[in-house]
């Protein structure tokens, strides 16, 4: 494992801990969109639970470069097995700098920093859970003025990310950690960006009925003007 893998795995970390971090708190009296399926409510815990496992994989991967500098031998095993139990001798290259891992960590990055852009666009009006303040009003500068649902474009370019980099070979959880079957990591992937969609959906559709409700004509000129939801020319 290298030196720069072990800096870009922390920074793709950091960068998706401030893109899952809500902003602002939700004013439950004022939230919407309540009655749709448990499983897509939980959003906000799916994301405080993506932070934890980045940062438990960066984690991971830092040790595991730290016990191949400073092998660690006889005095603790035990740390040694929790590291890494399925891996070579100490010393070995097992977590590579590869490809997609690049790739995930710029899909992070970029996320995340689309994710920041519309906390800071929307200010007090951002939310992770779907809300109408008494001062709501139709934001369409920035990425706002390209697809209507910017802020789920993030996120599920922090799923492709995260996704990329930990989910294929020449991760800490597909080398060392408890998904080392290819198996088991596609089919983890598959459902992580699928529910990421699904939540997307669900919310966008419930977010333009209302921007609907509350600003008529000006949310019509808007949808015409940008007609797609996360990617423009796609969806």
């Amino acid at each position: 494992m290298s030196l720069p893998r072990v800096v870009l795995v922390s920074v793709q970390a950091i960068f998706n801990g401030l893109a899952c971090t809500p902003p602002n708190p939700t004013p439950q009296k004022l939230r919407y969109h309540t009655e749709e399926m448990y499983i897509l409510q939980i959003a906000p815990l799916i994301f405080k639970l993506h932070q934890i496992i980045a940062y438990l994989c960066a984690l991971f991967e830092i040790l595991y470069y730290l016990r191949a500098v400073i092998p660690i031998s006889s005095p603790a095993p035990a740390l040694t097995d929790l590291i890494c139990p399925a891996s070579p001798a100490p010393g070995s290259s097992a977590l590579l700098l590869s490809p997609s891992f690049v790739v995930g960590v710029v899909a992070v990055v970029l996320g995340a920093y689309i994710r920041l852009d519309c906390f800071k666009a929307l200010g007090q009006l951002f939310t992770f859970d779907l809300t109408v303040h008494p001062e709501h009003r139709l934001i369409t500068s920035r990425f706002y003025a390209y697809v209507r649902h910017p802020a789920y474009t993030g996120s599920l370019m922090l799923v492709f990310g995260l996704a990329f980099s930990h989910l294929t070979r020449g991760s800490w959880l597909t080398e060392c950690g408890p998904l080392r079957s290819e198996r088991s990591a596609l089919v983890v992937w598959a459902v992580w960006w699928l529910w990421t969609f699904c939540v997307g959906i669900s919310r966008a559709d419930a977010e333009d009925k209302q921007m609907k409700k509350l600003f008529k004509e000006e949310w019509e000129t808007y949808a015409v003007a940008v007609p797609w939801w996360f990617f423009p020319g796609i969806i």
